[in-house]
């Protein structure tokens, strides 16, 4: 019984180290959570300077509010934006 004891607590402890999250965009996010935007990767420069202009860019606070219809709805410095699935998948983004 001890060493099943044993294995059992070291296979728990060697899965908790450095576990990496799943969520690298912000079409992968949760609902009602907040992140934090990493890098805008969009590959078009006129949608990078559209989402700036909503005050999306590296270090700013994101919470992804809801999803509807394929749309998501996003809540960026106290302001709500709906964005399609394309531009929420150019939102890298990690946990607070």
């Amino acid at each position: 019984m001890e060493g099943t004891l044993k294995k059992g607590f070291f296979s728990r402890l060697k899965g908790s180290t450095k576990k990496k999250s799943s969520i690298d965009n912000l079409s992968k996010g949760k609902i009602n959570k907040d992140y934090r935007i990493t890098e805008i990767k969009s590959h078009d420069e006129e949608l990078d300077n559209f989402l700036f202009s909503l005050g999306c860019y590296e270090g700013e606070m994101i919470t992804l509010i809801s999803i509807l219809g394929g749309n998501y709805i996003i809540n960026i410095k106290d302001a709500r934006y709906s964005i399609d699935k394309d531009l929420a998948s150019a939102i890298k983004i990690e946990g607070k």
